[in-house]
């Protein structure tokens, strides 16, 4: 059998705080909203760091888990998704240290990355469909060729519209260093987009993955 579910309601009513206060009091089945509320948003970036689908979802494993077990660290005053990303962020290097190769990637996994969200506008008829789909599997394209450290910034600020303090707190880097690391980004991927013929798809984290994580997670610490 799966976690359990959580009702709704209680998700739109509790802030990241209070879930994680409960949870340390010891309703661990309320883990599952923190993990629902960030999932597309860890993936993403962890996906800077990692282009393989089972690796990624392994290191998005160990990120909640560590994340779960370590939570009583967590400070209650603080912005949650900044303290996961970190954890997040930890796990990939560390994953890619031990691993000690960078990974590319590959046809079939890019054939599992298109889901149901999209960056682009949403589809309205079968001629608008195929035009998203090639725009989004360009830039996913462009996003995946640039430089980690580029990267990364941009998926934070571009993709998951974080602000730029944030973006330098998780990063442990200057507001400056952040405004630098933007601009080379975009312009990188300006010329990434003229440069590709072979298309991919955009960066997601579907429904079926999103429940199968949880699952996987909400079964080990249960």
């Amino acid at each position: 059998m799966g976690a359990t579910r959580i009702d709704s309601s209680i998700t739109l009513k509790l802030t990241n705080q209070e879930v994680a206060k409960r949870v340390i009091a010891g309703e661990k089945e309320l883990f599952e909203i923190l993990m629902r509320r960030h999932n597309q948003k860890l993936y993403r970036i962890i996906r800077g760091y990692i282009n393989r689908e089972e690796e990624i979802l392994d290191v998005m494993q160990e990120t909640y888990l560590k994340a779960f077990y370590k939570l009583d660290s967590f400070r209650l005053d603080s912005e949650f998704s900044t303290w996961l990303i970190r954890i997040g962020i930890n796990e990939a290097l560390q994953w890619i240290r031990k691993n000690k190769r960078v990974v590319h990637m590959e046809d079939d996994t890019i054939k599992q990355l298109h889901d149901t969200n999209s960056l682009v506008t949403n589809v309205t008829t079968p001629e608008t469909g195929m035009i998203n789909r090639e725009l989004n599997n360009l830039i996913t394209k462009s996003i995946d060729c640039i430089p980690e450290m580029y990267r990364i910034v941009f998926i934070m600020a571009e993709v998951e519209d974080m602000s730029q303090t944030e973006i330098a707190e998780t990063l442990d880097i200057t507001i400056s260093n952040v405004k630098i690391r933007l601009h080379r980004a975009k312009k990188l991927i300006k010329e990434e987009l003229f440069n590709h013929s072979q298309l991919s798809s955009i960066l997601e984290f579907g429904n079926s993955r999103c429940d199968r994580l949880v699952d996987f997670v909400m079964k080990s610490i249960l």
